[in-house]
């Protein structure tokens, strides 16, 4: 009698377990879009893990969602151990919208060079909005007898071990976009690792290096003078206050592409609603006048992107520069 008891009661208890599962996942729901619709009741917190251009950046939208969404975005350095800081603190906060990573691409990077960096981009965080680039341009020393980027490939291939470049240090873009390099065009150029990649370019104009990649912005006063030559910008487009500096793809090496990007991160599982509220208005602010302006002065563009296109990017700068990384058995310091 007892099992026949279990095998006729037993579907009701799962039954009601199963409405009751359905009730709490409904609840949950209904509290998540009021929590949605009310966003924001509270400051935000926009974490900066740099100085430089991600700073820059991150307070300029700071400022203009300050403004959009009614509630101060108050921007939050966490310098140190290379950005790492700043992107553990946002994996750890509430995954509610008031915590955002400005991020850039040592946040797919670092975990790439080292598995202790202890988090994946693409598990823990959510794409929130692409902002904008900052394109590399690649410099040599004026005494270097290249006037192109396939002439300086051919000095290259012609003296292997001779010619050498600068940069901000192992796994540092400007690094990586020159192992890159050498990985497309079968070169053997010698790295010298400075402290940033500001440095690095000091350290070409004064003939320590023959070679550096470094941002755009940086190399205008300098090529002006004459103390460096630009031979191409590692983007798709030329840089407005470098016109006649070629593109990488003009000069034959269309996958040589390295760019000093920005974008928001929010922590893994924020609700859908204020990703979109908060993606809405970061392409809104991006798309200013003065916000374009203030960009454009540091050689820059902004971007317009969904979070979805923000997701897959993210993606494809880990995969890409995961083979770079891979292909040239570089490893952190």
């Amino acid at each position: 009698m007892m099992t026949h008891a279990v095998a006729r009661w037993a579907p009701c208890s799962v039954i009601t377990a199963t409405v009751t599962l359905a009730s709490a996942l409904a609840l949950a729901t209904a509290a998540m879009t009021v929590e949605a619709q009310n966003f924001p009741s509270k400051p935000l917190r926009l974490v900066l893990p740099f100085s430089g251009g991600t700073d820059v950046v991150g307070r300029l939208i700071a400022l203009k969602l300050s403004a959009a969404l009614g509630q101060q975005v108050v921007p939050d350095p966490r310098l140190g151990a290379g950005g790492n800081i700043a992107h553990e603190a946002v994996i750890k906060a509430a995954a509610d919208g008031y915590t955002l990573l400005m991020a850039a691409p040592p946040v797919v990077i670092n975990p790439l060079l080292n598995a202790k960096a202890g988090f994946d981009p693409l598990r823990d965080f959510t794409a929130v909005a692409l902002l904008g680039s900052i394109p590399n341009v690649l410099v040599v020393h004026p005494s270097v007898p290249a006037k192109s980027l396939r002439e300086l490939v051919q000095i290259a291939k012609n003296q292997p071990g001779k010619l050498t470049y600068g940069s901000g240090g192992v796994g540092s873009v400007n690094q990586l976009a020159a192992e890159l390099m050498k990985a497309l065009t079968k070169t053997n150029i010698l790295h010298v690792p400075y402290k940033s990649a500001t440095i690095g370019l000091v350290g070409a104009m004064s003939g320590e290096v023959d070679i550096v990649i470094v941002a755009g912005s940086s190399v205008v006063p300098y090529a002006k003078e004459n103390r460096v030559r630009p031979l191409a910008v590692l983007d798709s487009k030329r840089v407005a206050s470098l016109p006649q500096v070629p593109t990488t793809a003009e000069s034959g090496l269309p996958q040589l592409v390295a760019v000093n990007w920005y974008m928001l991160l929010a922590p893994a599982a924020t609700p859908r609603a204020i990703i979109d509220r908060l993606n809405a208005e970061s392409v809104k602010a991006m798309a200013l006048t003065d916000t374009r302006e203030r960009l454009a002065a540091m050689g820059g563009e902004p971007a317009t992107a969904t979070p979805e296109q923000t997701a897959d990017f993210l993606r494809s700068e880990y995969e890409r520069w995961g083979r770079v990384i891979r292909d040239g058995g570089i490893k952190s310091e």
